[in-house]
């Protein structure tokens, strides 16, 4: 069942849903540096949102440093320097 967000009137957009959640279980250690992050078709199923909306929350992992992604592999947690 796809995760909601407690207010379903809140004005956050929906990819910063999944930004956000993402951004929790790695702090939480649930996905250590160089952990595999799901793909897009399981993030977007897992939260109910398209596709595109789970690679715009791992755009962001990206451009935040926080992620790497290897084509053809997946998104990894990256490791620190």
């Amino acid at each position: 069942m796809p995760e909601r967000p407690s207010d379903p009137h809140s004005p956050r957009a929906p990819y910063m849903r999944v930004l956000d959640a993402l951004v929790a279980e790695i702090e939480e250690g649930k996905y250590e540096p160089g952990a595999k992050l799901p793909s897009e078709p399981e993030l977007a199923e897992r939260f109910g949102v398209a596709r595109m909306t789970a690679r715009r929350a791992l755009r962001e992992l990206r451009e935040q440093g926080i992620v790497e992604t290897e084509w053809g592999k997946g998104t990894f947690v990256k490791r620190s320097d």
